[in-house]
Formats: C-alpha cells, sequence, structure tokens
C-alpha cells in the first residue's frame, strides 16, 4: 500500500521516536522491578533509557506504519 498523501511512516516514525524511548524505558525498568524477584538486579535510569532506546526504534516504525494505514484509510 502506497501512501497517497501526507506524511511518510519513515516521517511520522521521527516525530513518534522520543516518545517511543520514553514508553519503552518505562516499561525496561518495570519489567527490571518484576525480575528483581527473581533475584536480577534493577536497573537503573541510565540503562533502562539506552534499552528503551534500542527497543524503541522497531516499535516506532512499527507503530508508524499503523499509523499511516489509519491515515490512508481516513483519506477520502
Amino acid at each position: 500500500m502506497t501512501s497517497q498523501a501526507g506524511w511518510s511512516r519513515r516521517r511520522i516514525a521521527i516525530a513518534l521516536y522520543p516518545f517511543g524511548v520514553g514508553a519503552m524505558a518505562v516499561n525496561v525498568f518495570f519489567a527490571s522491578l518484576i525480575t528483581s524477584w527473581l533475584g536480577l538486579p534493577v536497573l537503573g535510569t541510565a540503562a533502562s533509557i539506552a534499552i528503551g532506546a534500542l527497543i524503541a526504534v522497531p516499535a516506532t516504525y512499527a507503530f508508524a506504519g499503523h499509523i499511516r494505514r489509519l491515515m490512508d484509510a481516513a483519506q477520502p
């Protein structure tokens, strides 16, 4: 499916990436809290943000594709 009008998938992903990093960093931190019950260490802020930044690349790109499809479906 090709985009008809508006922003490309890549441009949407770039715009949403900072929000994706924040969401993934919070998820990584909470996952480390859960794994602390198994005896693993709780990750600090810097480690959570770094891992979140890596995970956010494919997650944000996939979400941008979803947004692009919604935008295409909303076209008259």
